[in-house]
């Protein structure tokens, strides 16, 4: 059913919920068994996010078939004019069309891979209007499709426009032929109600839909805010700030801000419905609707008296009938309970019931669980984060030595392969880090090792109070392939001790890791739970974030012209060089690894011909 034809049949509060393709096999499988379970919610519909790039594209459509047919939920299939042509807008409409999915929301998207800026691939798709156009002209889709458009109650992240221009934009992709709106994320609800009057007063009267995401993660919180430019009040700021080392009582702060939001929006703004952007998770979406009590069949709960005798019963429950119970009458409902709660056959986690729900929960990027469908979570609506070197133009090997040196000793607050400054963890291991980048082994990612902090320690702790956690020490960094032939040699003298992956843009892998082997490098022991692995290295998460690594070589040397020395030296770094991890799994010797590395492997013996 198209949704605009929907919400004008809705009385009563609604809700969307947005998903993204997993990266990989495993995350796909089992965000189809997460949308089985919040599907009974009721959702009013499902929204897939798009990216033009293989094998995404594909994933999209084979995701939003499965929602719209296999779960019988209406489905969002969102669509961008990045690397689209008219032959290839075509065809996604016409899969779209031809499994049953009549709702389009229109975006322009994010700037292809390679490209500092969004440069049109088809001059007739340059900003989401001309997509919205295209649709409504075509005599095959004009009529197909309910179709929806973005709005950014903050402003753009581009910054191109002011927000008087980007009303008279957004006025036109509603005058191209849009049915609704839905927001960019935002946090500052003041603004957004005045955002809401403003586009009203501007003639701007299609529903719109504020789209909401619960906090995860602090780290995942900044790094979405400053991507998208979001508008975060002070309050919100430091609130965080005093539980950002606390990853559970973030999550629930998140859970509790997003509902303190949504009944602003609602007595204030009169909204009636929301977006919920998930991450490809689950608790917390669930948690909000529960506690705003929107879940279907919601009914208060009330702590009821078991009384001693059925006459004693019998008494008050003339007055207080939900108040009340025999004796027989509650060992029938906490019976009846029992049995009806039935573990999914086939769900990830073990355990306790809601293991399956919940088992991915905490961070679960570039590092986490490849079976997670959150694994690698996107950034909002297509395309994973864009880090841009600024002004930096590099020529030698020497310049990109500089410039991590630059980075690693806090001068710049980022460089291509990190967005924000080197965190506080890191710092306790900069000496090491600062060798392997003065002999040309330029850091991408590391930790120390932890032997049983206190998870609320404020450098390296995380989850829940009460409980310790453990690190493995590892590092990641680019090197060149006679220091990977000597890793490769000196690591295969201590199997067992030490591993390593390494990649390189041709596709070419070295390693000590079994296909099979998952190795926790950093988890936790908390009270009343089970032990919480946050962090794991593997093949397959390896080989994801090689290529998401190598691929930023080459987004920062198309900023410069072909043939330039600075484009040569970039792509030439990016074809030569190989991405290395190498893990120590000794724990409770925190020098460790920097000793093999330095002494066994004999780091500063190396000339400048190895590095």
């Amino acid at each position: 059913m198209k949704l605009v034809e929907k919400l004008q049949q809705t009385e009563g509060p609604f809700y969307t919920f947005e998903f993204f393709p997993p990266r990989t096999e495993q995350g796909f499988s089992n965000l189809l068994s997460r949308i089985s379970r919040l599907a009974v919610l009721k959702p009013l519909a499902i929204n897939i996010t798009w990216s033009a790039g293989r094998p995404t594209k594909e994933q999209t459509l084979e995701l939003a078939s499965l929602t719209q047919n296999g779960y019988g939920i209406d489905t969002v299939m969102h669509l961008t004019c990045t690397n689209m042509v008219q032959g290839s807008v075509d065809n996604a409409l016409r899969v779209a069309k031809e499994t049953g999915i009549q709702n389009i929301l229109a975006l322009r998207g994010d700037p292809p891979r390679g490209e500092e800026y969004w440069i049109q691939t088809d001059p007739r798709f340059t900003h989401a209007k001309d997509l919205v156009s295209y649709i409504r002209s075509s005599p095959e889709f004009s009529d197909a499709f309910s179709l929806g458009v973005a709005a950014y109650p903050d402003g753009h992240s581009d910054r191109l426009l002011d927000e008087d221009e980007e009303i008279e934009h957004l006025k036109e992709k509603v005058g191209s032929g849009a049915d609704f709106i839905v927001t960019q994320l935002f946090y500052d609800v003041d603004n957004f109600l005045r955002w809401l009057r403003k586009i009203r007063s501007h003639g701007i009267t299609i529903p719109v839909i504020p789209g909401i995401m619960s906090i995860q993660t602090y780290a995942t919180f900044l790094r979405l805010t400053r991507l998208c430019g979001t508008n975060v009040p002070d309050s919100i700021h430091a609130d965080l700030e005093r539980i950002k080392h606390d990853d559970q009582r973030v999550k629930d702060y998140g859970i509790s801000l997003a509902v303190k939001m949504i009944r602003r929006l609602v007595d204030e703004g009169g909204l009636r419905g929301f977006h919920f952007c998930t991450l490809n998770l689950e608790m917390s979406v669930t948690r909000i609707l529960e506690i705003l009590e929107w879940t279907p069949g919601h009914t208060k709960i009330h702590n009821r008296l078991i009384a001693e005798s059925f006459e004693l019963a019998e008494q008050h429950t003339v007055t207080n009938p939900d108040l009340v119970v025999t004796p027989a009458g509650a060992t029938s409902s906490a019976t009846n309970g029992l049995v009806s709660h039935v573990l999914r056959e086939g769900d990830v986690g073990r355990g306790e019931a809601n293991n399956a729900s919940t088992w991915d929960e905490f961070p679960n990027g570039r590092f986490g669980d490849i079976n997670s469908p959150a694994f690698g979570s996107q950034d909002l609506w297509g395309g994973f984060g864009r880090m841009t070197p600024g002004g930096s133009r590099p020529s030698t090997l020497t310049d990109i030595t500089v410039l991590t040196l630059r980075f690693l000793n806090g001068e710049i607050a980022s460089y291509p392969f990190s967005p924000a400054p080197l965190s506080v963890e890191s710092q306790l291991i900069l000496p090491h880090l600062l060798r392997l980048a003065e002999h040309g082994w330029w850091p991408v990612g590391s930790q120390p090792a932890v032997d049983g902090s206190p998870s609320d320690d404020v450098t390296v702790g995380w989850g829940p109070p009460g409980g310790y956690v453990y690190q493995k020490s590892f590092v990641e960094f680019f090197a060149s392939s006679a220091i990977v032939e000597r890793l490769e040699g000196a690591i295969g003298e201590v199997k067992g001790t030490i591993d390593f992956l390494a990649g390189n843009n041709a596709g070419e892998l070295k390693t000590s890791v079994q296909d099979s082997e998952r190795n926790a490098v950093t988890w936790g022991v908390f009270p009343e739970q089970e032990i919480i692995q946050s962090t794991i290295i593997e093949r397959e998460s390896f080989l994801t974030w090689k290529d998401e690594a190598f691929s930023i070589w080459t987004d920062w040397a198309s900023q410069f012209p072909p043939g330039s020395q600075e484009r040569q030296l970039l792509e030439g770094i990016r074809d030569t060089r190989w991405l290395v991890n190498v893990t120590h799994h000794d724990f409770k010797d925190p020098d460790a690894l920097w000793n093999f590395l330095f002494d066994d492997i004999g780091l500063g013996d190396h000339d400048a011909s190895l590095t």
